[in-house]
């Protein structure tokens, strides 16, 4: 099993989805190390806090769809989690013993060997301060110039903004797309990274009248790939298009 290659003249960028997670356990180093071996111009990944204040990689608030064993994630603490073996893609079994969940700097050490894009979601609701450690971290692993984050949380975004007026940064939206999507996107200057079956050609046109980027998710279809690259989105994130 590989990737399916895109073969377009007006290729967006192209984002691994939790690493390269059509190949490989999601969000592990496994995956992320998948897509730095190809052609991707970022590496997606979701970032939690743990019980003890570390950071750590992993989508869901608790274990179990990726571990079987049922840990809720901030109520753990790191050493904890990192314990954990995750189950095989493909065997559903845990017979791999370097499927554990990465830590941050893991995570950013992989984008930077591979020089790709870190798009880091910051999951769930931070405290201002949790933003400013996350940008420390990435910004002593000299990174900080090749992150764009993402959050379905506005105020993740607003606090990132006190500390980085200038960072890249996109606002995620789901199946719901806020009334005043467009007012929140210019107030914070944010790029937008929205749910692919809600974009249209006014919301893309939009956007790129006040100069802001439009990613998509989750678009593993080469029929959607299509749809979205006629409406002139920037990115595409997916799981398995490349």
């Amino acid at each position: 099993m590989n990737t399916i290659k895109i073969e377009t003249e007006k290729k967006p960028l192209m984002v691994a989805h939790r690493g390269c997670s059509g190949l490989e356990r999601e969000n592990t180093n496994a995956a992320f190390v998948a897509a730095g071996n190809r052609s991707y111009w970022g590496i997606e990944t979701d970032v939690h806090k743990t019980l003890d204040g570390k950071y750590i990689i992993i989508h869901d608030d608790t274990t179990a769809r990726v571990a079987v064993d049922n840990l809720t994630v901030e109520q753990s603490t790191f050493d904890t989690l990192r314990r954990l073996t995750l189950r095989n893609k493909y065997s559903h079994v845990k017979d791999r013993a370097d499927l554990c969940l990465p830590s941050l700097e893991e995570y950013i050490a992989i984008c930077k060997y591979y020089e790709k894009e870190a798009v880091l979601e910051l999951k769930n609701a931070f405290e201002e301060q949790d933003i400013y450690e996350i940008c420390d971290i990435i910004a002593g692993l000299d990174y900080l110039d090749h992150t764009t984050f993402i959050s379905f949380d506005y105020n993740n975004l607003v606090y990132l903004r006190r500390k980085l007026p200038t960072q890249s940064a996109q606002f995620l939206i789901g199946k719901n797309c806020p009334m005043n999507w467009l007012e929140m996107l210019k107030k914070e200057n944010l790029d937008l990274d929205a749910y692919h079956k809600v974009l249209t050609k006014e919301i893309v046109d939009a956007c790129h009248e006040n100069g802001i980027k439009v990613n998509c998710w989750t678009v593993d279809k080469p029929e959607d790939a299509e749809r979205v690259i006629a409406l002139g989105v920037d990115m595409i994130t997916s799981n398995i298009l490349e």
